[in-house]
């Protein structure tokens, strides 16, 4: 342990001999006026210290900021005025810093809107720590001709960066409404189509992403995949309820996730976890509009699917689709087990409490088949509001493979409006209740 303090006691020397300068020069001025006025003296010694400690702070202030190499978008020669496209000057930037030696960061100055295509961050990089700071807006190209088929799925894409942070208060605008009105959920006659992601997230470790407002995605705002030791906090994610696909936060094949204090208003779910999502708790967040938090769809195209150790923990829906829902695919294998839903008020759902082993997506019915994602071990509890529909609690299992392990406590949901009692249904759900849960778990189509 001696090497790191003698290093600090190297590092502070500079200071302290300045300190020791000034205490000096301040000693010789008061002597000096002490002999002719008193009051002058003190009033010398008060300004000279605090000038010595304002001294101190800026040169310690100032050797650690060159600690970090900056590089401004500007610098590169973006123009920020949202009609010249910035991609290449955006792309340059992170080059720089993502080869810099040193902790860097890259600056999206403040009160400009840098027009931007398809663009990927890649890593690794040679620093331990990268920085994005968004002061101003990254706004997409509107035109959608400015994407390929062969890259339709994202927009900015950060890949394979260790110890990046995301953050600077300012805006991502995916410019989605042309997306939009070109999707075959908005008009049937159309193909469907995939629409690019706002913002992704591949192969990151010791991610950090906080205070960030990301606006009308192309489809998925914010989505991480393959990532490990995440921190997502303070987002501020907004589309049209009315706009098709543009989930909240998408996470899949990721582990050691935390997602706290986010507002999320989009046209689909709030958060969406997928397979391969282990360890996860969100907390303070607020969903609405849009789908809810949802598990899944997990074991599409007879796929399998693993998630575990899921906590969401102090959310608020108001007029969503879903509140806590898990959804799988018949045909499908695999598990999603170990999962919580606690302390949530609801305000206007449709479908509070919700697990799906039969879900489908498609025009036309989906075939009946044996096989199902094993559900297990989930626990509802502390959950209070309102429902728009009937059906309060839905546990719609499969009967070759039952939902076992499910924990109904302190549950209190109504029929919005009051002029009716709400109520439930279960198919092939081996569960328990505990402490005052209403309605009845299961009063109603009950196969146990």
């Amino acid at each position: 342990m001696a090497a790191p303090k003698l290093q600090r006691v190297l590092f502070m020397a500079p200071f302290l001999a300045a300190l020791l300068f000034v205490s000096a020069a301040a000693s010789s001025s008061i002597s000096s006026a002490a002999a002719d006025d008193p009051a002058a003296a003190s009033a010398i010694t008060t300004t000279t210290i605090r000038g010595a400690r304002r001294s101190l702070a800026a040169a310690s202030s100032s050797s650690q900021g060159q600690g970090v190499a900056s590089f401004s978008l500007d610098r590169y020669g973006a123009r920020g005025d949202g009609k010249h496209d910035d991609t290449q000057a955006l792309a340059k930037a992170w080059s720089a810093a993502c080869a810099s030696s040193q902790p860097a960061a890259v600056l999206v100055p403040g009160g400009k809107r840098y027009l931007l295509k398809l663009v990927t961050l890649p890593g690794p990089c040679k620093s331990s720590s990268v920085t994005f700071t968004v002061k101003g807006t990254l706004v997409a190209s509107p035109n959608r001709a400015d994407w390929s088929d062969a890259d339709r799925r994202h927009w900015i894409v950060f890949r394979g960066v260790d110890g990046l942070t995301v953050n600077g208060g300012g805006s991502i605008d995916g410019s989605g409404e042309t997306w939009w009105e070109n999707s075959c959920k908005t008009n049937k006659a159309l193909p469907c189509k995939e629409a690019p992601t706002a913002l992704s997230f591949h192969y990151c470790t010791g991610l950090r992403v906080q205070d960030l407002s990301i606006v009308n995605s192309q489809q998925i705002h914010m989505s991480v995949e393959d990532c490990t030791n995440v921190q997502l906090t303070g987002l501020s994610i907004t589309a049209p309820g009315t706009s098709p696909n543009t989930d909240g936060i998408h996470i899949t094949r990721s582990q050691d996730v935390q997602v706290t204090n986010c507002k999320i208003k989009t046209g689909d779910d709030c958060l969406s976890i997928e397979n391969g999502t282990h360890n996860l708790h969100v907390s303070q967040v607020v969903c609405g509009p849009g789908h809810g938090i949802s598990i899944g769809s997990l074991g599409d195209d007879n796929s399998r699917a693993e998630v575990s150790g899921i906590t969401v923990d102090t959310v608020q829906l108001s007029g969503t689709t879903n509140g806590a829902r898990i959804k799988t695919y018949q045909g499908g294998s695999g598990y999603a087990r170990d999962i919580t839903f606690q302390n949530m008020v609801m305000s206007g759902v449709q479908n509070p409490i919700i697990i799906d082993q039969d879900y489908c997506d498609r025009a036309t019915r989906c075939e009946a088949q044996a096989s199902a994602v094993q559900v297990s071990n989930v626990v509802f509890k502390n959950i209070r509001g309102t429902t728009t529909t009937k059906d309060a609690i839905r546990l719609n299992c499969s009967k070759t493979v039952p939902c076992s392990g499910i924990a109904l406590q302190d549950i209190d949901l109504k029929m919005q409006g009051g002029n009716d009692a709400a109520g439930s249904t279960c198919q092939n759900a081996k569960w328990t209740k505990s402490g005052t849960v209403v309605p009845q778990p299961c009063s109603s189509k009950s196969k146990n």
